[in-house]
């Protein structure tokens, strides 16, 4: 071998050496696995940070354009917030144990919040423990639970609307006479509101005038249409009938045509709808007072998503009421809270 090659091989000798001697050892190199082993097991979290979350809205039932505004108010609201919701009632506000299947099979799919509007302030009080057992937050909407369970409840204050109502009825018939009222239910927090608003400022500030009949017709028209005949028919002097919601209005309405008694009887209503729309334009009914479904609506549903957040509501939302009648009925404030 010649010097030069000998040299060459000596340093790629030497050479090989030092590498092998800096390298990792044996013992160190399965480490790089190990590693890259927590990077796989919090990958699959990306694609829960992106599910919305599921909000059931649970209304007192489908029978009045009420619902519908109110279901349009929820949906804009779940739009806006990007989260997913549902809309369900029963058939008729009268069916309390169908409304309570619906709240027990929201429970059970362990949602982020339940909206909730109680046909019977309460028959739901049980159900709402166990959605509070399991850290689901409650917010009412439209119609109150008698129970702190619910975070909060975003809703018109229907004593004071009733009272405006009750208002607006005595300086009509000139602050004295009989008038007759019916409304939905006395098992609701609406309709044991809007009967106590409106008898409270009728017995408290005007003792010539006499409530001669209280009913309640379910907010079913048919039904309120039977009754407020029979009420017309019976007190042939009465001056003033109120209905405490949209169907029981629409039932005066029904039974004031029947008998035309228009221009002999004022009529005062709740809500708005075509039909209550009509005959305030009309003259048969003086005027009435309107809620906002819509924001109603939107304000459960965006209390909703605070809630599940951890932030703090009052306990009750005011979502505003007005008296409408033919001299602002096309006011675009008023405009915007009406429904056909």
């Amino acid at each position: 071998m010649s010097k030069k090659l000998f040299v060459g091989f000596s340093m790629v000798v030497i050479l090989g050496m030092l590498l092998a001697a800096c390298g990792p050892t044996p013992t160190t190199a399965p480490a790089a696995p190990a590693a890259a082993a927590p990077a796989a097991t919090t990958a699959p979290a990306a694609p829960a940070a992106a599910t919305k979350l599921y909000i059931p809205v649970i209304s007192k039932g489908f029978m009045h354009a009420f619902w519908l505004a109110v279901k349009l108010g929820a949906e804009n609201a779940a739009k806006d917030l990007g989260v997913t919701i549902t809309f369900e009632g029963p058939e008729t506000e009268a069916m309390v144990d169908k409304q309570m299947e619906m709240l027990q099979a929201a429970i059970a799919k362990n949602p982020a919040a339940i909206c909730f509007a109680a046909v019977d302030s309460k028959a739901a009080i049980p159900l709402l423990e166990q959605a509070k057992a399991k850290g689901i937050p409650i917010i009412g909407f439209d119609s109150g639970v008698d129970s702190d369970i619910p975070v909060t409840t975003a809703a018109t204050d229907n004593i004071a609307a009733a009272a405006l109502a009750a208002d607006k009825m005595a300086e009509l018939i000139g602050n004295a006479g009989e008038i007759a009222m019916i409304v939905h239910d006395q098992t609701s927090r609406t309709g044991i509101d809007r009967t106590k608003g409106f008898t409270d400022e009728i017995t408290t500030k005007y003792p010539n005038i006499t409530i001669v009949s209280t009913q309640f017709g379910g907010g079913d028209q048919l039904k309120s249409t039977d009754l407020a005949k029979a009420v017309i028919q019976a007190h042939p002097n009465l001056k003033g009938y109120f209905g405490g919601n949209e169907g029981s209005i629409i039932g005066v309405l029904n039974a004031a045509t029947e008998l035309n008694m228009k221009g002999k009887l004022v009529i005062i209503g709740y809500d708005s709808g075509q039909q209550q729309l009509a005959a305030i334009r009309d003259g048969l009914e003086a005027g009435a007072i309107t809620q906002d479904p819509i924001g109603i609506g939107y304000k459960c549903v965006d209390a909703a998503v605070k809630a599940h957040n951890g932030v703090a509501l009052p306990k009750f939302i005011d979502t505003g009421f007005h008296w409408f009648d033919k001299t602002n009925i096309d006011d675009p404030a008023i405009a915007a809270l009406l429904y056909k």
